[in-house]
């Protein structure tokens, strides 16, 4: 396992396992399968609705807590001083943790800055062992770091051969930022599974169009946490330590960059409205629930 140092100190696996996408009834096997394969990195969200899965099967699975990292993140509705710790000790209990290892905050839309001040608050108590962003594009991760005393440790950005966001990156080493991958094979978008280039590489090291994927990541210094529901899978994506791709190689991959989100733009005014609309939704739902709990 390669591993990367936040700016705290704290030693992160740069390869994990992502739960986004896996549904309630297949997460706690999947988790438990990826630890039983050698996964010490699991990421999950308030957003996925798997916590309690995910905190099942780490309990489950005899592994020393302090040998795993566990990443979760802030979900809009519950940004907000005191809404976002509350949120967070909820996802304590369903993760069935006293600490988590890296916080995120989810999206960068709402109170962004109050959600914060309660994570940094987290972190000094020792509840939460670093945290950082996710979806900040350059701009509001500058504005973020420059107006908050504490920085973020880490940027979950969408990152695949696709979309580099490579400008990104050396904004986040000017600020002492780890860059993070969500959707390190893009879902197979545009054909790259498929694509010459990374099949032509890979079969030059007896590896798939997937495994040079996570390898080129891994060697620009990103932190991958690929998914899979097959047992198969999760063992091939972790098999990408024995093999590393020539500079020539690298730059072929990094000729694929078309600098455009393979889902959508965070900085499209209509997504932003699309955001506050599910917000709006799912708090409607919650009062809804709760109104009919007292009766």
């Amino acid at each position: 396992m390669m591993y990367v140092t936040l700016s705290n100190g704290v030693k992160m696996p740069q390869l994990g396992y992502g739960v986004y996408q896996v549904t309630q009834d297949e997460c706690e096997r999947c988790v438990r399968d990826a630890l039983e394969v050698g996964y010490r990195h699991i990421d999950t969200a308030q957003s996925y609705f798997n916590e309690e899965q995910v905190g099942s099967a780490i309990a489950a699975s005899g592994i020393d807590r302090g040998d795993i990292f566990l990443t979760t993140k802030v979900w809009i509705e519950h940004f907000g001083e005191g809404s976002t710790r509350a949120s967070v000790e909820d996802s304590l209990r369903k993760l069935k943790t006293d600490y988590i290892d890296l916080l995120l905050l989810h999206q960068p839309f709402g109170d962004v800055f109050g959600a914060w001040r309660d994570m940094v608050k987290l972190y000094q108590e020792g509840k939460v062992r670093a945290i950082g962003i996710s979806n900040f594009y350059v701009d509001r991760m500058v504005e973020f770091c420059e107006f908050n005393e504490a920085k973020p440790m880490v940027n979950q950005m969408e990152r695949h051969p696709l979309n580099q966001n490579v400008e990104l990156q050396k904004w986040e080493t000017e600020y002492g930022i780890v860059p993070e991958a969500w959707a390190p094979f893009g879902e197979g978008r545009g054909g790259l599974f498929e694509n010459p280039v990374l099949v032509e590489i890979g079969q030059a090291h007896g590896k798939t169009a997937a495994q040079v994927m996570l390898r080129w990541n891994l060697q620009r210094g990103v932190v991958v946490i690929p998914k899979s529901v097959h047992r198969e899978r999760m063992e091939q994506n972790l098999d990408v330590f024995d093999f590393e791709l020539s500079a020539e190689e690298m730059a072929r991959i990094a000729a694929l960059d078309t600098k455009t989100s393979s889902f959508f733009s965070h900085a499209d005014p209509a997504m932003v409205q699309w955001f506050a609309k599910m917000v709006e939704e799912r708090k409607h739902q919650h009062d809804s629930a709760k109104e009919k709990k007292s009766w």
